[in-house]
Order: structure tokens, then sequence, then C-alpha cells
């Protein structure tokens, strides 16, 4: 294989009687799947787009917007995915950037995309049109040529997109289904954003095993544990805001469970909500890991290895390779803290229209020439090359001359009995550091049961209590919102 579609393809030619997607409005067979994938890859020859051309989509999850992902890529076009909260003014700054042919997208669209947008509805009302099977054949494709610009956040204002290959995500799709093991009789039962791509690569990771994919909306967050159970989920891939909705669905609702699997990225689970999900599913294993855009994973620890490694995240994927450097760029002692750099063949090719931005993160190795990622993460290795997570580059920091981190005094938080969540916003010039938490204690007790547990450098000075906290676009916490809070 060295075409995404062929993930597909492959999955219709072996499996196409079964299941692969199921939505809020019912189910495709993998058959299905690829000819809806065919039929809009003959609309977007038919609309005018052409190999390399770029595509918007901009929708909730669902089987069109599945269909659509493989068609486009299918067509020879890059499909650039933005979540259904993406307002207005994001998706212009993404169009600005991306310049795409065409948007397509499940709300109205706003004046500045009139030229190239369309309604989600209106597109599909023109590919279902009864008029014969359509074409098998696909654009030829390279596969150093980009499949996907996905979009991330980060320490820029303005939008910042990684471009993906074909044969990068195809690398990164089967390193990561080496250590999760999605089996056939899988079901995957996905909340995440498909603009996330935790949440994108659950389609590619279940038609390589031939696993049926759910996808949820909002609609179903209140009753999490009924509709696992109902569709007989076996794995769900958790951000901490999915796992406490999970949990608070299991208490009001017990039941027996099929799921066999959790696992974790993008957001770091408590320890708290580790216990309880074991304690209300205590089938299910848990498999915790790291990643970036930019590489798709960097690490995967083996189910329930966070019991015997408390902290880490696992070992690098196979095939790749995992440096601590330290701020002199030489690599440090198993133990010590410095920046984590990547390097293998899931290394992503940069960002969109940003030289200087790539340049900076992705960096030729001085004595071999190799691509390297400088994550601007820190962290650690141990002996037998193990990765412990402390931080983003932005959210290391020194108080009080101590050097810490917002990863460190957030996890002791978490560990107050009562707290459920906790995100610690670093100190800046207009404020000192404030800890922000989710609980029924006041910011008094919180601050109290902290200094119980860390020294006085790394105790804030202010907590904020919150009855829960907002989601980003992909699902995690909304730092950003919560940093307007801390000074207003």
């Amino acid at each position: 294989m060295c075409h995404v579609v062929d993930v597909l393809d492959h999955a219709a030619a072996a499996r196409g009687g079964e299941l692969a997607v199921t939505d809020d409005h019912g189910d495709w067979s993998y058959a299905q799947l690829a000819d809806h994938s065919r039929r809009f890859a003959q609309w977007l020859h038919h609309s005018g787009v052409s190999a390399g051309d770029r595509v918007v989509v901009r929708a909730t999850a669902s089987r069109e917007f599945v269909a659509m992902l493989y068609g486009c890529l299918r067509a020879g076009a890059v499909f650039v995915p933005l979540g259904p909260a993406t307002t207005a003014y994001q998706l212009g700054q993404v169009v600005a950037d991306a310049q795409p042919r065409l948007v397509i997208t499940d709300r109205t669209p706003p004046d500045e995309t009139a030229a190239t947008a369309r309604s989600l509805q209106e597109v599909w009302a023109e590919v279902r049109r009864p008029g014969g099977p359509a074409p098998h054949t696909r654009a030829e494709a390279a596969p150093a040529d980009t499949a996907l610009l996905i979009y991330t956040s980060g320490s820029t204002a303005a939008p910042k997109a990684v471009v993906s290959p074909h044969e990068r995500v195809l690398w990164a799709t089967r390193a990561v289904a080496a250590r999760l093991r999605y089996q056939t009789d899988d079901i995957v039962l996905c909340r995440l954003p498909l603009a996330f791509d935790y949440g994108l690569y659950q389609v590619f990771l279940c038609a390589l095993a031939g696993a049926r994919l759910v996808l949820l909306s909002q609609a179903a967050d209140l009753r999490l544990a009924a509709v696992a159970r109902e569709c007989g989920a076996t794995v769900v891939p958790l951000v901490p805001s999915l796992a406490t909705m999970l949990l608070h669905s299991a208490r009001r609702d017990p039941g027996p469970s099929r799921i066999r699997l959790f696992t974790n990225t993008g957001e770091e689970l408590p320890h708290a909500v580790l216990a309880q999900l074991r304690e209300h599913f205590p089938r299910a294993g848990i498999q915790l890991m790291y990643g970036t855009t930019e590489c798709k994973r960097i690490s995967v620890l083996e189910v329930d290895g966070d019991r015997r490694r408390p902290g880490s995240v696992g070992r690098s994927l196979d095939g790749t390779r995992i440096r601590i450097l330290t701020a002199d760029g030489v690599p440090a002692a198993p133990g010590e803290t410095g920046e984590i750099v990547v390097s293998g063949p899931h290394v992503m090719a940069g960002y969109w229209r940003a030289p200087e931005l790539t340049a900076a993160r992705f960096r030729s190795d001085p004595q071999t020439g190799e691509v390297r990622l400088h994550t601007g993460d820190f962290g650690h290795l141990d002996s037998d090359g193990y990765l412990y997570f402390h931080g983003r580059g932005d959210d290391m920091f020194k108080r009080h001359g101590v050097r810490t981190s917002a990863a460190e005094i957030e996890s002791a938080a978490r560990d107050i009995p009562g707290v459920d969540h906790a995100v610690l916003l670093p100190p800046t010039d207009r404020r000192d550091m404030v800890l922000c938490v989710v609980t029924t204690l006041t910011p008094a007790e919180v601050l109290r049961h902290l200094g119980t547990l860390l020294d006085p450098a790394r105790v804030p000075d202010q907590c904020r209590v919150f009855d829960r906290f907002p989601l980003s676009a992909n699902g995690k916490t909304d730092r950003a919102w919560l940093s307007r809070q801390a000074v207003s």
C-alpha cells in the first residue's frame, strides 16, 4: 500500500459486507463506504477539483465525513478537516492560509468564502443522485504527495497546518496499529472530533483492522455508558473530558460492558480518573500514549503499564527514535530532563507555507542529516527507554528561583480528594501563576491541601474554582478561555 485509500479498498475487498462506520443516522458497510467515496471523488472531478487542490471540510463526525475524506484522497486532492466548533473567523483564517479550491460546511458559509463554499446537504444531494456505479479508478498519487493538512494549535497566533504525506500517514497508522492491536471484531466508539488527529486516525486504524467505527455526536454525552453498551463497543479512545462524562454516565446507569480497551493521548488522564475507570470497567485495560500532530504518535505504553511504571507514556514506536537533548543540544543522561526530539518515518513534512517555523522544528541531524522533530516538549527517558512527559515548552518556568512545570503542579492538584480536574496557568508578565480546578472544595482548601504535597515555590497564590472546564474544538480543555478568565 502506498496510498491512504488503499487501506479502505483492501478492507472493502476483504470485508465488503461487514459494517465499517455507524453514525446517528445509520450504518455503511465497507463496500458502501468505498462506493460513496468513489462517488464523492467523481463529484469533485466534475466540480473542477484537481490533484493537489485543497478541500476544506467543516462538519460534524458522520459517515459522509469519512466518505469525503477517502473520496478527496481518491481524487488526488488534499483533505483539510475542521471541526464543527470552528468559527467563521477561524474558517476565514484557514481559507486564507490553505487557499482551497472548495470549502464544504454543514453551516451557512461566511461571506468571505462564498465563492468556494458549498453546503454539506447540497453536496450530498448531488453525490447521491442516481447515475450508475461510480468508477473504480483513482488519481495517481506518489507516496510523497500530501494527503492531509491538519491544523493544530500552538504558540503562534496564525493558523498552523501540518503537511502529512500519504507514505507517512500510512507508516504512522501501521506503527500505531502494531501497538494497539485493533481486531476485526472490534467496535471502536469515537466521540473525538475528526479534525483532531487522534480522532481522524481512528478512521484509518479501523479500516486497517477491518473493525467497525461508531461516531457519536454531542447528543450522546449524557448517556455514553448506555450507548457503549447498546452498540457493543470494545474500544474507546479517551481524553479527560470524555472520561469524566463516561464515568458520570456509568454511575447513573451501571451495567455490563464489552469494553476491553481504553486509549488516551492528547491530554493526560488524572490518576483518580484512571482508578475510577478500572473500578467501573474492570474488564478493560488502559493504554497510555504520547504524540504530536507533527509525527502522529511518539510513544505507546503497554496495556496497564502505568501500574508498573507510573507517569510513563511508553516507549518509542518501532522504527523510530526518541532523544532527550539538554539546553546545550547534547544527549541527556537517563533520568535527566530535556527537550523531546523524535526521528523516524512518521515525522511529517513540516508546516504548510511556513518555512521559518518548519526550519525551527524540523531540523537536520548535524551528523547524519536525518530530519529530527524538535517537539518543544520536555521529559526524560529512564534506563529502559521509557519516556516520561514533563510538560510543554511554554509550560516550563521558574518561580522563586525554582524550575517547575505546569504538568507537575496539575498532577499534584488532581491527587487532592475532591478535585476532578486541574489546569495550571503559568505566570505571565501580567499575573502570577493561577490554578484552575473543577471541585466542590473552596480555593483556600485546595491550596492548603496542595501545600502538603508541594514546596512553597510550586504552590500558587491564586486558585479559581469552576463547575466545569469548557472544551476546545479538539475536545481538550480550553486553556485559552481559562487564561482570559484569569485576567478578567
